[in-house]
């Protein structure tokens, strides 16, 4: 599959799945936004039949007494007011002049007498409603506002309930101000968490402003009770964003297995390559070696023979290369714990390697200052380590100055400190952070003659932290590289 069909899917699912996901989360809010406005009005339709309860209370009792002072109060037992209207002339027996004069005249003058009775009632009854009204409106009550409000509580759950608010799961806290702002009653568990998203009320706000008073009513659990009712949208939107997660985690592994797969695809070229090589030059020195005529020249015979030993030498290393790579598998490769003495083993390895690189006019120098050098190791995987740092600086040289290798050692704290600089063409920056990658291998060398697997660093890795170590590279584009290990001293 190509990059960009790679990238053309991803980019349309996580487009897709971010779309999912605002939508899920605008249907929380506004379905929490919507159960709060029903809630607000809920609670206010509450407050306010409250409050319209403790006000016809008062006026009911204002009416008790003025009908009693009047003596009429069994009038109230019908607990009714009779209805007159306005057009006194539609009443009963009232009919029109016509109708009067039809009538006899005794029956007319009962019919005036019964009218002028009800009249009367209605007029008084009309005259009590008036003395009352004046009386909740205007007349001042002897009661303090902490009496008048006496029933509060008691009408404040039951509406509350009839509202459909469940006061157990929600409960509610309530204090009572007057006109001066002064707390005037509260209840008996008051708490001051979720005040500022308090409720308000005005009570007993047609009588006189000096004697009306503010209700103020707060949920402390208001938030949970909102957030309670809408919380199966969590579950969902978090599952969403899980998805998310795991499909960009899938999108990564996928483009690492493409890029994994291209180093392979690389290593298989370049070892085809490697191999080739060597076995075209074996095969034809072993043609040579069938002419006749060639086994009476001594020297051409000798010349043939080096040269396939040279190229069984290459052929077998190139193999080991590759069989390196048993080395990444958990339960491959074994390393033999003995005591070395690191020193004599990099003046070994540059004995051996000083005359490939006086064979191409360079100078490899040891500086090893380290007062402290025995370790525990395996010899061969070490020695290896070195080769294969030696061997990387000779193949990225800068061929238009001569090479210069060191390796120097120090000691710093319980480990032994070996550095290995040279002068070549050095790595990029973008490189540094991969060089240690299996079958990754830079960009600058990927020259027609220099080839290679990408495993030589990741092997040296490998070694360095089979043996507790660390190993870590500095390097400038142009002036060369320093490779740094680190190995603990033998205790």
């Amino acid at each position: 599959m190509k990059k960009s069909t790679i990238w053309l899917i991803a980019i349309t699912m996580g487009i897709l799945f971010l779309s999912l996901l605002y939508i899920q989360t605008r249907y929380f809010q506004e379905t929490l936004r919507s159960r709060r406005e029903q809630f607000d009005e809920n609670v206010k339709r509450s407050l306010w039949m409250a409050a319209h309860r403790l006000e016809m209370d008062e006026t009911r009792a204002i009416l008790q007494k003025e009908l009693a002072d009047s003596g009429d109060a069994t009038w109230l037992a019908d607990d009714s007011l009779t209805y007159w209207p306005k057009d006194i002339s539609t009443l009963p027996g009232n009919s029109g002049s016509q109708l009067g004069l039809q009538q006899s005249g005794k029956k007319q003058l009962e019919m005036q007498k019964q009218q002028s009775e009800m009249i009367e009632k209605y007029l008084h009854q009309k005259n009590l409603l008036e003395r009352v009204i004046f009386s909740s409106l205007y007349i001042n009550t002897e009661k303090p506002l902490s009496e008048r409000v006496q029933k509060l509580d008691s009408y404040l759950k039951t509406e509350l309930i009839r509202s459909g608010i469940n006061i157990n799961e929600i409960p509610y806290h309530y204090y009572v101000c007057d006109s001066e702002g002064d707390t005037v009653t509260i209840c008996s568990d008051y708490s001051n968490k979720g005040r500022q998203y308090a409720y308000q009320q005005e009570l007993f706000g047609n009588g006189p402003t000096d004697l009306e008073g503010t209700l103020y009513v707060h949920f402390p659990k208001l938030q949970r009770y909102l957030f309670a009712n809408v919380r199966f949208f969590v579950p969902a939107i978090v599952f969403t964003l899980f998805l998310l997660i795991v499909f960009i985690f899938t999108i990564g592994i996928i483009f690492r297995q493409k890029k994994l797969s291209e180093m392979k695809n690389d290593f298989i070229n370049n070892m085809t390559h490697e191999l080739k090589t060597p076995i075209s030059t074996i095969s034809l020195a072993g043609q040579m070696l069938n002419d006749k005529s060639l086994m009476k020249s001594e020297p051409m015979f000798n010349h043939v023979s080096r040269i396939i030993t040279d190229e069984t030498n290459r052929l077998r290393f190139q193999v080991e290369k590759v069989l390196q790579m048993s080395m990444f598998d958990e339960k491959g490769g074994t390393f033999r714990q003995e005591e070395l003495n690191l020193h004599a083993l990099i003046d070994n390895v540059v004995d051996t390697f000083r005359l490939k690189v006086e064979s191409i006019k360079g100078t490899i120098e040891t500086t090893l200052k380290a007062t402290d050098s025995v370790i525990l190791g395996d010899e061969l995987h070490l020695t290896n380590v070195l080769f294969n740092l030696l061997e990387n600086a000779m193949k990225y040289r800068d061929t238009s100055r001569e090479l210069a290798l060191s390796i120097s050692t120090v000691n710093k704290g319980s480990n032994i400190v070996v550095s290995i600089s040279d002068n070549g063409i050095g790595i990029k920056s973008d490189d540094l952070k991969r060089i240690f990658e299996k079958f990754y291998r830079s960009h600058t060398g990927n020259r027609h003659d220099v080839k290679g697997f990408g495993l030589g660093l990741a092997y040296v890795k490998k070694v360095i932290d089979v043996h507790k170590g660390h190993i870590s590279v500095s390097s400038t584009e142009g002036k060369g590289s320093c490779f740094t290990f680190s190995l603990p001293l033998m205790k």
